[in-house]
Order: C-alpha cells, then structure tokens, then sequence
C-alpha cells in the first residue's frame, strides 16, 4: 500500500495564493505521505517556470506525485465545448507528464439540463476513448471516478447514479480506462458502497478515501468518523489482491489533525485488514 492525499481542505488557501503547491509539498512530505495528488486548478499557468518550480520542491522534498484531479465535463450540450473539453484534458495529460504524475483523475461531466442519458454516455465514452490514446502514449492512466460535483460545477456529476458509472464503464470495458473508487460518494445517493465496489474492483487503479457525515447529506468529515464503510471497502480489496495506492481526500477543513488523524486511521485499519 502506498499513501497519498488530496488537500480539499487546502483548496482556497491555495487557490487564492494564501499558500502555494510548493507549501502542500512541503507539508506532504512532513505527514510522512508516498506522495502528493493535484487539484488541476493548483496550476493556472502550465508554463516551463511553473513545472519547474513544482518539480524541484517534489525533488526537494523527496516526495513523488502520485495524482492530479481533473474536472472533465464531456456532458455539455455544446459539441464545440465538448471539443474543448477533450483539448483541454490532453492538456491536463502533458502537464501530468511533465510533472511525472502517474494518474490523472477524469469525470463524466456534469449533469447539464437537457443533456439525456444516451446521448451523455455516448458523449462521455467518446471524449474518454479519445483522451486515452493520448494517455498511453505519455504513460499516464486515466482514472474515472464515481464522482459528486466539481469543484468549479454547477451541477452533479451527471454519472453520479450508479448504473449511469457503471453504463459508461462498460461501454469502455476494451480500454484501459481504470476506476479511481472513492469511499463515500455512493452515499450522496444512498446507494451501496460496497455493491459498487464489487462491480468495478478489478479495475481500480486508485482509490479516494472520504467520509461523509451521513447517508445522504453531503457533508465531509474527517476520515473515519463518518458513514463510509471504510474497513470493509480495505477488506474487499485485499481480497481482490489490490496493493495500490490509497488517497485521503481531506475536506474535513479541522486543521492539522483532519490530516495527522486520517492518515493514523487509514494506516492502521489497511494494517488490521491485512492481519486478518
């Protein structure tokens, strides 16, 4: 098991330059993380200063990039938004390259009034099956997430459902697109974690640790203290021989310990899975 963490709860401070990647960095790595994950809108500017600036506090610090989150939104009912949708996610795909991110996060799209369901999978399937091609030829894995809503959305993921994920999967079953599985999300919907989980483990690559206060509300807490069948979900997958890696999304915004807490908890249940 490999850890890693995306900083939700860092977001503004980061977004409006209060703290800088370099700060989230720096901090990863005196968690005692494997590694960082990205929000793509840590990186405003893709310019060669920017990279260069990112990679050297990753050698600084001795720490590796494990993932970028991206906010593909394949679903719009523009066809020329949509076209830019795909530019813009081959951008995210050579950034990743040239920070040495082995994952970038992808999503559906959002849930756009007028979009239908046919057309969205069909839509979505298509801009995924396109930005793959560009990902295997840079080495990086596109990983699709059973998703809420973006941080820069409107709307709901418009495969929020899970037979909507679970449609779009299939549909994309002779690719290898792989599933970034997160913890919690099925609970905005009341569905069942851990049916998800069967229907897709042989194809997560990454998986997002988050918690939600209760079933139905989508209110972040910090990991382990919520509605999230966190131990289960780590049982099913040592069971299924996952090994991977495994990323906090911290958005409880309770400090240092939402952080220091998460990351105790999280090891130590992989831990007790892996002894049972």
């Amino acid at each position: 098991m490999k850890l890693s963490c995306l900083p939700v709860s860092l977001y503004n401070d980061i977004f409006t330059g209060k703290s800088s990647v370099a700060d989230w960095i720096q901090y990863g790595a005196e968690l005692g993380l494997d590694a960082v994950d990205f929000s793509i809108k840590f990186f405003p500017k893709r310019d060669t200063e920017t990279i260069k600036q990112t990679r050297t506090a990753l050698e600084k610090y001795n720490i590796t990039p494990c993932m970028i989150a991206c906010y593909s939104d394949f679903t719009h009912p523009d066809p020329a938004q949509r076209a830019q949708e795909l530019t813009d996610l081959k951008a995210d795909i050579a950034l990743a390259k040239a920070l040495g991110v082995e994952f970038l996060r992808v999503t559906a799209g959002q849930n756009h009034p007028g979009t239908e369901r046919a057309a969205g999978v069909q839509w979505v399937a298509d801009g995924f099956r396109r930005a793959l091609d560009a990902a295997q030829k840079h080495g990086i894995t596109l990983a699709y997430e059973n998703h809420t809503k973006g941080a820069p959305w409107d709307y709901w993921d418009f495969s929020q459902p899970t037979e909507i994920f679970l449609e779009i999967l299939d549909a994309l079953s002779d690719t290898p697109l792989g599933v970034c599985f997160d913890t919690a999300n099925p609970l905005v919907l009341s569905e069942d974690v851990l049916a998800l989980l069967e229907q897709v483990v042989h194809r997560i690559v990454v998986v997002h640790i988050f918690d939600l206060r209760e079933v139905g509300v989508f209110e972040p807490v910090r990991v382990g203290t919520g509605a999230s069948p966190i131990p289960q979900v780590f049982s099913r997958m040592r069971q299924a021989g996952y090994d991977g890696w495994l990323s906090i999304e911290e958005a409880s915004r309770s400090g240092q310990k939402g952080f220091t807490q998460s990351i105790a908890f999280v090891r130590e249940t992989w831990q007790q899975t892996l002894a049972t």
